[in-house]
């Protein structure tokens, strides 16, 4: 009991003493780096979060750590640290800082599913929407999406005393915009069809001079297609998809493009001046081929068109330039 009590007293002492010279504090390393000392564990990163708030002000949504600092409690003697202790913590921020992933929060106005514009909070993107739907008769598909990204550059929100006048010009856009596919959808379907192909665009405007089927001292044979006079160098669009089946110079034909749609339709145009085009080329509905000419038997600029079917070539006027 005698030994006992010597060792509870020895020990008391021992503590005693370093308590004076020393104090109870955490060695913080990372990666086997070490970085100094921090009095418990949550104040580092608590500055360190603190830190990352202050800088970034607004749309931080969470701040995680990609490796966690080692803490090893120890005694530290007082005068090693001293003064430098809070120098020794800033760096200490700072190095932590870089082994922290920042995810950042916003919100996207979207009008029929499409991104219009971004605000930093949700109570400003439901003020915008509200506000919108109160001034607009109009009926608006006007939703809020919320966001996420680990990459700043990518948070470009605008001020709300700005955002409201930029949208309703942007929602004013997207509303006319898609009046035009909703006119450009009902134009195409309203079209033609042969053999299940839509000829969804007619492949330029202007006076028809020559009618399919007529005869004429200038040909051999009746008209094989229809002739459309318009200006020199006046694009050339191809009616439907397809492949383009040859592109070059053809006797009196001059220069033409012909183009395979499948299921048995090819259309040509020919007298052309210039053609964008080579065989074998996948064409879109719409696309320039061409520009009008006057290549080959032709009297002025204008192009030839022809609609062949099965390989027999039909009026063009039976589906096209009524």
């Amino acid at each position: 009991m005698k030994y006992f009590n010597i060792i509870i007293l020895s020990t008391s002492l021992i503590v005693g003493l370093l308590s004076v010279k020393s104090k109870p504090m955490y060695k913080v390393s990372i990666s086997g780096t070490e970085l100094g000392y921090v009095p418990n564990k949550q104040a580092l990163e608590e500055k360190v979060k603190s830190s990352i708030l202050e800088e970034e002000e607004k749309n931080v949504d969470n701040i995680a750590i990609k490796e966690e600092p080692e803490y090893v409690l120890t005694f530290v003697d007082t005068k090693s640290i001293g003064k430098q202790e809070e120098m020794i913590k800033d760096e200490m921020i700072e190095a932590v800082k870089q082994e922290t992933i920042i995810t950042y929060k916003y919100y996207e106005l979207a009008l029929n599913n499409q991104a219009i514009d971004a605000v930093d909070t949700i109570e400003e993107a439901e003020d915008l929407v509200s506000n919108i739907k109160e001034e607009r008769k109009e009926a608006l598909d006007l939703s809020i999406i919320e966001k996420y990204t680990e990459k700043k550059e990518e948070v470009k929100t605008t001020d709300l005393e700005v955002a409201k006048n930029e949208i309703q010009g942007k929602i004013t856009e997207k509303i006319e915009e898609v009046e035009k596919q909703k006119a450009e959808e009902e134009r195409i379907n309203s079209m033609p069809e042969i053999n299940g192909i839509k000829l969804a665009y007619v492949p330029v405007t202007g006076t028809i001079t020559s009618r399919y089927g007529v005869s004429s001292r200038i040909r051999s044979s009746n008209h094989t297609g229809l002739d459309i006079a318009t200006g020199s160098g006046t694009p050339i669009k191809v009616v439907a998809s397809g492949t383009v089946t040859y592109a070059d110079y053809k006797g009196s034909y001059g220069n033409v493009v012909k183009v395979d749609h499948g299921n048995g339709l090819e259309t040509w145009y020919a007298h052309t001046s210039k053609m964008y085009v080579t065989e074998g080329q996948q064409v879109q509905a719409g696309e320039v081929i061409a520009t009008v000419g006057s290549t080959g038997n032709s009297t002025g600029p204008h192009l030839h068109l022809e609609v062949r079917v099965d390989g027999e070539h039909v009026n063009p006027q039976n589906y096209l330039y009524h």
